[in-house]
């Protein structure tokens, strides 16, 4: 492990899949340009530019990079810091915090010592971090323990643009539809539907990250016949219109 206290690492990750990554020390993972997936303990979250991921030393996570990202985080000697109150916390982002974490881009991890400026950077950046992660972001979609639930919820997330019904995807999965309710409800704690409405905010949400896509054709590829019905849905999970969040990007 490094001597330094705290360091950053900044550089661009191209497209991966299913990449589990594990550091020895706690750390703020966060994208400055794109959006990835994390996955830990049965659930996954996408982080876009307004979130990040506050990760003990030594928790696992799976990430999914779809198109390349700029990775900007800071990692946290557990010497110097206390750790984080749970291994792993989605939060937002507040602006003075995407500030101090861009700011922290010059201390990189080949440096012989920390200044004491920069000291005080990682210092704050770690305490507002750890503030936010008392209040986590719960934008996230469940995963699954049997094979049954991970490929119907594959298969909805696969058809999410379209009319579904729960029948086909009970079927699809070889069971009746009461047990898969029930299955649903004792894996994930929450009904199909309620998990396919996640399924497509959480997509929205990645396919706002692209300034090119119009939000109105972004509402049809998740499913929404109308960009009113959009906004409603979009503006009760996220609380936020999709114009607002796009603009906090």
């Amino acid at each position: 492990m490094s001597d330094l206290p705290a360091f950053c690492v900044y550089r661009d990750f191209p497209p991966e899949t299913g990449k589990t990554v594990q550091f020895d020390r706690h750390y703020l993972l966060y994208a400055a340009k794109g959006t990835m997936r994390l996955q830990a303990a049965g659930r996954a979250w996408t982080l876009p530019p307004a979130r990040a991921a506050l990760i003990a030393a030594d928790a696992p996570i799976t990430l999914d990079i779809a198109t390349t990202i700029t990775c900007c985080s800071a990692l946290f000697s557990p010497t110097h810091y206390a750790a984080p109150a749970e291994p792993l916390r989605v939060l937002d982002m507040s602006p003075l915090a995407r500030e101090l974490i861009l700011a922290c881009r010059s201390y990189g991890p080949d440096q012989t010592a920390l200044d004491p400026d920069g000291k005080q950077l990682f210092d704050t950046l770690y305490m507002l971090a750890t503030r936010a992660a008392a209040a986590p972001n719960e934008m996230w979609m469940p995963v699954g323990q049997s094979d049954a639930v991970q490929t119907a919820l594959t298969l909805t997330e696969t058809r999410i643009g379209e009319t579904i019904a729960f029948a086909e995807i009970a079927t699809a999965v070889g069971l009746t539809e009461r047990t898969l309710a029930r299955r649903f409800q004792e894996e994930v704690g929450m009904p199909w539907r309620d998990c396919l409405r996640r399924l497509r905010m959480i997509r929205a949400v990645e396919a706002l990250s692209d300034p090119t896509r119009q939000v109105t054709q972004i509402a049809m590829d998740v499913g929404y016949s109308s960009s009113s019905a959009f906004n409603s849905a979009f503006l009760d999970f996220v609380g936020q219109t999709p114009s607002a969040f796009r603009a906090g990007l």
